[in-house]
């Protein structure tokens, strides 16, 4: 800035006023627009080092429309919007630099940190031209070795990375790169060798630290990952990055603790964008304490650094579960399209994030996208299996018994356990042999002790990799092993992908098809099997009768069911939920608001822990409001776990839809609630469908959603029969083969028989 008209903004910028310096330099802008192409260029740099990419981006418009033919400021501009996460602006503002001069080198650099940041291809080429300019340049190759490694080709990743670290060896950025690619390429072997000649080359680097702290959690050694780490920040008490990783580590088995070590990072430092966003996260999970506080906190954390937050996959998941535990449909919408965000998440092996994404499913053609996006997980893992697979074992000696295996996190006091334990409690022990896993981090629990004591064998092992669990299951020599997890917490997906037994099944845990080759079979029902096979990438394993049971030991006399109805002794109705938020869309509220206006005086109960959150309830009574529905007949009822005795005070359940209840629905029913559903074609939409059918109830499914307000609101006019039902719900289920616990177990164990043998 070397005008007189600039000089106080000069000196305000050497003395560290940057804010002052800044409002100086546009004051003398606006007074005088002709100033200087350098004062112009000089003032956008400025704000490019100190991250005012906003503020940037609006001044680089107004010097390229004065100077359009200066290539640093059109260079400049595509940064800025580049950090604003504007990609087709950045992209076109560097494109116009190299109209210019097309071999510049600090705007090809640019154009292909963009390609990069977008995974695209394209990014090989414009690296491959600068490494061809200057071979000698390590930032360059290893550039050009992350555009590899993104594009999945990890060898000449591996390459350029490795010259990358050889021409710079204090280079710490291109070592942790090469240290992620022998991970994925080669072994965790391979990638700790590699961090121990990154740490000879950089000695004291903190982000090395860390990340032999990510390598002792990827094998599995959480707790020593802790102590690792708190050994590490008595050398470094000041270390920002060595809380976070703390709090990341324990997140699984100390929450609280987990957000205190968040909250003292983000004390440290407190720009820190990814500090804020998992700290939300975990406070999203928080279940001590007021949850309802926690959510709220975690909610509002990240909504202050969503304008931000890099939407990579992680982020974007966060931003999506909170945004759904608290109904801000509006902003959700503004994240991506359908497809948009499930292949973000599926390219970058996020499969949990897909559960959510079920509920999000519109138009036909989302249903078939859904099913790609997981085939997209599959290959990704599978490519990587395939790189490291097990060793297969000899073959069991035959004992004349089919040894299945049942693997789950969840076989503890869980849902998943509950709908299970019929399969354990009732096996043909002289023909069966069963063996269970479990990956549970958390205290063993007295349904865990329990199925422990009904099978042949139960592994527990908390701390494991996916690799080395495929491997112990394969060393026990199933016949068929069955997953009921699929990726939700703390379960091993993955582990399938290793084919550990001739067989495999998915079942319970997850509605739909996981997306591995691997997995033979998908669970089904007659009721649940879906009339187009492109739905499903299993062969279906189609159970007689019913998808599960609800068994004595999970779906107990007590609570009991009030033998009166709500509308009996209130003279209105009630009708409700305790299915969780992210079955719920804007659609599903509109259509319940509906059927309550249409429903003089009724109420509608929310049974959730979200409900003593206040924006829970305000975007809730909102969207029933634009149907006419006053704040005062939205009712929530704030509970987790203990939440039966809350159907005492509900009339009708209504389902949420594309992704129906499960649990919920049997819970609604057995507590004697009648559930209102709709089917549709998919697996994940046709659970409740399955649950009615087989209690007798299938005149209370339907078949769209105006069919849907039409059942729900032809019964809310019938008090006499809702009363009826929920006097003879529990014997009705009872008798029906939801009730019959070990036919159940007899069907299921013949159809593994059947696919054993190689009759299905």
């Amino acid at each position: 800035m070397s005008t007189e008209r600039f000089a106080p903004a000069e000196a305000a910028l050497k003395a560290g006023r940057f804010e002052e310096g800044v409002a100086l330099i546009e004051a003398s802008l606006k007074e005088d627009p002709q100033a200087p192409l350098h004062i112009y260029r000089n003032f956008a740099a400025l704000l490019i080092r100190h991250k005012d990419y906003e503020r940037a981006e609006i001044w680089t418009v107004q010097a390229v429309d004065r100077h359009p033919k200066d290539i640093d400021l059109w260079n400049i501009r595509g940064v800025a919007l580049r950090r604003l996460r504007r990609y087709d602006e950045a992209l076109a503002a560097l494109g116009r630099a190299t109209k210019l001069d097309p071999k510049n080198k600090s705007v090809l650099n640019n154009l292909g940190n963009i390609y990069n940041d977008l995974r695209n291809p394209q990014a090989i080429d414009v690296f491959t031209k600068l490494v061809r300019l200057t071979p000698s340049d390590a930032d360059m190759q290893r550039a050009l070795g992350r555009a590899y490694w993104f594009a999945g080709d990890l060898e000449k990743a591996e390459t350029r990375l490795n010259l990358a670290t050889k021409l710079k060896p204090a280079a710490a950025d291109a070592w942790l790169d090469l240290i992620g690619v022998a991970h994925e390429l080669r072994s965790p072997e391979a990638a700790d060798e590699v961090l121990n000649r990154a740490a000879t080359a950089c000695p004291g680097d903190l982000r090395l630290v860390e990340a032999r702290a990510v390598a002792i959690r990827r094998g599995g050694e959480t707790r020593r990952a802790e102590q690792f780490l708190l050994e590490a920040i008595e050398r470094h008490p000041k270390a920002a990055s060595l809380y976070f990783q703390v709090g990341t580590t324990i997140t699984d088995y100390d929450r609280p603790r987990a957000n205190s070590y968040f909250e003292k990072a983000i004390e440290l430092d407190p720009n820190e964008v990814k500090y804020h966003i998992m700290f939300a996260e975990s406070l999203g999970r928080s279940r001590h304490g007021d949850e309802a506080a926690n959510l709220e906190r975690g909610y509002q954390i990240m909504m202050g650094v969503l304008p931000r937050m890099p939407m990579d996959a992680t982020n974007l998941k966060i931003a999506y579960e909170l945004m759904t535990r608290v109904a801000d449909y509006d902003t959700m919408d503004q994240l991506g399209s359908f497809a948009q965000i499930g292949r973000t998440w599926a390219e970058a092996g996020r499969h949990t994030a897909l559960f959510a994404h079920l509920a999000r499913v519109e138009a036909p053609e989302d249903r078939l996208e859904l099913v790609e996006q997981h085939r997209i997980w599959g290959r990704k893992v599978e490519q990587a299996v395939a790189r490291r697979p097990i060793t297969p074992p000899a073959p069991r000696q035959a004992n004349g018994k089919i040894r299945v295996g049942f693997m789950s996190s969840d076989l503890r006091g869980h849902p998943v356990a509950y709908f299970a334990l019929p399969l354990f409690e009732h096996y043909d022990r002289n023909h069966f042999e069963v063996y269970c896993y479990s990956y549970y981090q958390g205290q063993e629990d007295q349904t865990q002790k329990a199925i422990t004591g009904m099978v042949d064998q139960f592994r527990w092992v908390p701390e494991i990799t996916d690799r080395n669990a495929a491997q112990m299951i394969a060393d026990d020599q199933l016949d068929m092993l069955i997953e009921l997890g699929g990726s939700t917490h703390m379960n091993k997906i993955g582990v399938m992908a290793y084919k550990p037994a001739p067989l495999s099944a998915s079942w319970v845990g997850y509605p739909h098809s996981a997306g591995l080759k691997e997995i033979d079979y998908l669970v089904l029902d007659p009721y649940m099997t879906p009339e187009d096979p492109a739905l499903v990438i299993e062969k279906p394993f189609v159970l007689p009768k019913a998808w599960y049971t609800m068994g004595p030991n999970a779906f107990r006399e007590e609570p009991q069911a009030a033998t009166q109805a709500p509308v009996e002794r209130n003279g209105f109705v009630t009708f409700g939920t305790a299915n969780n938020p992210y079955k719920f869309s804007r659609k599903v509220i509109e259509t319940w608001a509906q059927i309550v206006a249409a429903t003089p005086n009724s109420r509608f109960l929310f049974v959730r822990p979200e409900g003593g959150s206040k924006i829970f309830q305000d975007n809730l009574r909102a969207n029933f409001a634009k149907h006419g529905v006053g704040a005062e007949r939205v009712v929530f009822e704030v509970v987790r776990g203990r939440h039966l005795p809350y159907y005492n005070d509900m009339d009708i359940s209504l389902d949420a839809f594309p992704q129906t209840g499960g649990t919920t629905t049997c819970e609604a029913l057995w507590m004697g609630v009648p559930v209102v559903a709709k089917r549709g074609p998919a697996v994940f939409e046709r659970l409740s469908y399955s649950v009615l059918m087989n209690a007798g109830l299938g005149d209370l499914c339907a078949e769209t959603t105006e069919e849907y307000i039409a059942i729900a609101l032809k019964l809310a006019a019938d008090p006499e029969r809702i009363g009826e039902l929920r006097r003879g719900m529990r014997a009705r289920l009872k008798a029906s083969p939801l009730g019959d616990t070990k036919q159940f177990a007899a069907d299921y164990f013949a159809t593994i028989e059947k696919a054993v043998k190689g009759q299905i």
